[in-house]
This record gives structure tokens, sequence and C-alpha cells, in this order.
């Protein structure tokens, strides 16, 4: 990390029927088609969804963090 960086943060959720991995990575992939620079994430929480009686559904909440642009105007 640059040592005068400075970071936005938002909280997304991600889900997926694969895993906690996916959903992590479902998100991040999402994030990333919309904003710009993420360098890091933080796991906050993790649950599941059950039917039946077997995992259905995996979701994970995120914290992530992405550098803000220098602004550069002419």
């Amino acid at each position: 990390m640059s040592e005068n960086a400075v970071y936005k943060i938002v909280e997304l959720a991600g889900s997926s029927p694969v895993s906690f991995d996916d959903a992590v990575r479902t998100a991040i992939d999402r994030a990333n088609s919309t904003l710009r620079h993420i360098r890091w994430f933080e796991v906050k929480d993790m649950r599941g969804h059950v039917e039946d009686g077997k995992v259905a559904h995996f979701q994970v909440e995120l914290r992530v963090g992405f550098t803000l642009e220098d602004d550069k105007a002419a």
C-alpha cells in the first residue's frame, strides 16, 4: 500500500450458490465494473441459507477500499 494513500470505503454483499469464496469474488467482480482502483477487501460477516437440510446459498458482507484519484483539473 502507498504510504500517503487515501481510501474510500464501501460496503457490499455478495452471494453465491457455490461457496463463500465465490460470493466474495462475485461481489469484487461486480464492484470492479463500476469502481476504479480497488485495493483491498475485508469480510465482515458470513452467512448461508439452508433448504431441505442442505446448504443452498452463501452470502458475505464486505468492506471494500479503493484509492481516490488525484484531482488534476487543468
